[in-house]
């Protein structure tokens, strides 16, 4: 008897089971139907299609199979494509008695180009306002504890015949996202994630989080980036007027994001193999200069905003710096070539100390080359002193430069510059002296082709050079002072320094001749003064 009972209930629970297997197949289709429409409902911007639907009645979980993310105004090509979205009851957190959800997002594909990243940021709704979560309650009713991406690949393409950015073997876990197992603590979520970046690099983060702090979300952790390939980044560089060919960036810091403070703490950046120039275009544009602005502003602000501390420990980089001025006719190239810059303590802490820099190099590849520099948080515009000295450089290697600000071109000579400048308090003072030995302006032989009135002139030019030499050394010699206000107290240091290369250190590279240079709000220099 016994034994047909078991046989009977057995037989009862296959039929039960097989009903609630038919059952949930056949609700499927209409429940798919119900979560696509429940979760654009609540997405604003984005529209989802979701392929299939699986529900899983023992263990109450769901799949969401091929899913397509598209950016509804910009919807070609889709945003991202989703095998296999996985949610499921968070079994752990019912030991402390929470009911909520484990979502995992496995082998996801995120692609966008620079129109959907152009519509986005036009877009007044923040990111976390789209109702992404909403979405994700949509499909499975409760809220999520647990979040992961598995093997994820991310690939942003802009205009033009650049490399994508691309990551790869990304992987994602945030635990305890509702404060399950502590309560009202800081930080209790922990957040890991690392990837592939750019084929060669990788990039991990390990840290916790805090995902129901008020406005926004907390974080905390320690970050890594090793062998971040530079040129991958050229069309963002471009846009801000750098150029940057080859090198690559690594570094080693902690952050801390929270509502009551924010922590960046660098303690080894390093650019190594850098091959980059500044751009310098047309001036009335400017939109350079606008950033540059703005990014000084936001530099000043952070020196007096008390929530923020920013430091880097130290910094290095070696490779191929230059400064291409491209609006001078003609243009030219300034470059320092086998450079080395140490910099250490920066900081916008008046605390935390100076900060020091030394960079060493060849001018224009030839003249060897020092800088030293002390730079101190900016409270009332730029706060350095400033030592540089530059050693016989080819002058023919520079004779772009020397077209473009004094009208002529020399077939010999060296060039050499020393350099002091201290900036403090909107005031300024220093000086500029370069040395010119063995000039000689005029060829007969190089210039045959050139014209009447141009080898008079350079004939002229090494004339009157010849006059101001010091005897018996052959020498050129000017000392230009540097004093006053700086016109533009809340100007930037960068900002400052690019102004008095252009204004001050070109100009006193012609000694004895006027040549106006644009000064575009920069401190003007005197006239150079010939063996001062």
């Amino acid at each position: 008897m016994r034994r047909r009972l078991i046989i009977w209930g057995g037989g009862i629970l296959a039929v039960v089971l097989i009903i609630v297997f038919v059952l949930a197949y056949l609700i499927d289709e209409p429940l798919r139907r119900k979560v696509e429409r429940d979760m654009n409902a609540r997405l604003k911007g984005y529209t989802v299609r979701v392929g299939k639907l699986d529900f899983h009645p023992i263990g109450l979980s769901l799949d969401l199979e091929e899913l397509w993310i598209y950016q509804t105004p910009q919807p070609d090509p889709p945003i991202a494509y989703i095998p296999n979205l996985h949610a499921s009851v968070h079994w752990k957190a019912l030991l402390f008695g929470r009911l909520v959800g484990d979502f995992q997002i496995d082998d996801p594909k995120v692609h966008f180009d620079l129109r959907q990243f152009v519509q986005e940021d036009k877009d007044p709704t923040p990111i976390e306002d789209k109702g992404w979560q909403d979405a994700l309650e949509a499909a499975y009713p409760l809220k999520i504890d647990r979040f992961a991406i598995r093997n994820g690949d991310l690939t942003y393409v802009d205009k033009g015949p650049y490399k994508p950015l691309h990551i790869t073997k990304l992987n994602f876990t945030a635990e305890n996202i509702r404060n399950v197992k502590s309560g009202k603590g800081v930080y209790p979520s922990p957040v890991e994630l690392e990837g592939v970046v750019f084929d060669k690099g990788n990039a991990k983060f390990n840290g916790e989080a805090d995902f129901l702090a008020e406005p926004h979300i907390a974080v905390k952790g320690d970050l890594e980036l090793n062998q971040i390939t530079l040129d991958y980044f050229k069309p963002i560089a471009e846009r801000y007027k750098f150029s940057v060919r080859t090198g690559s960036l690594s570094t080693r810091g902690s952050i801390e994001y929270a509502p009551s403070i924010q922590k960046i703490l660098i303690s080894d950046l390093s650019l190594s193999g850098l091959d980059a120039d500044y751009l310098h275009q047309e001036t009335q544009t400017a939109p350079t200069e606008k950033v540059t602005k703005e990014a000084g502003k936001v530099a000043r602000e952070a020196a007096n905003e008390p929530t923020l501390e920013v430091k880097v420990e130290r910094f290095t980089a070696d490779g191929r710096i230059g400064y291409i001025n491209q609006a001078a006719k003609p243009p030219y190239n300034v470059f320092l070539e086998n450079t080395k810059l140490q910099l250490e303590n920066l900081s916008n802490d008046f605390k935390a100390g100076p900060a020091r820099a030394r960079v060493t190099g060849r001018f224009m590849g030839s003249g060897p080359t020092q800088v030293q520099a002390t730079f101190r948080p900016e409270s009332k515009g730029p706060d350095l002193d400033l030592t540089v000295s530059i050693e016989n450089t080819d002058m023919r290697r520079m004779n772009d430069l020397l077209r473009a600000y004094g009208n002529f071109d020399v077939v010999a000579g060296n060039f050499s510059m020393y350099s002091e400048i201290k900036m403090a308090q909107g005031k300024i003072d220093g000086y500029v002296k370069p040395l010119f030995s063995d000039m000689k302006v005029y060829d007969r032989r190089q210039d045959a082709e050139k014209s009447m009135f141009r080898k008079l002139y350079e004939g002229l030019v090494g004339g009157i050079s010849g006059l101001l030499q010091n005897r018996p050394r052959s020498e050129v010699a000017t000392r230009v002072p540097i004093s006053g206000d700086v016109e533009a107290p809340q100007t930037g240091t960068w900002e400052t320094i690019v102004r008095l290369v252009q204004n001050a250190f070109f100009r006193a590279i012609l000694p004895g001749f006027e040549k106006e240079v644009s000064q575009g709000g920069g401190q003007r220099a005197p006239k150079p003064a010939a063996n001062q």
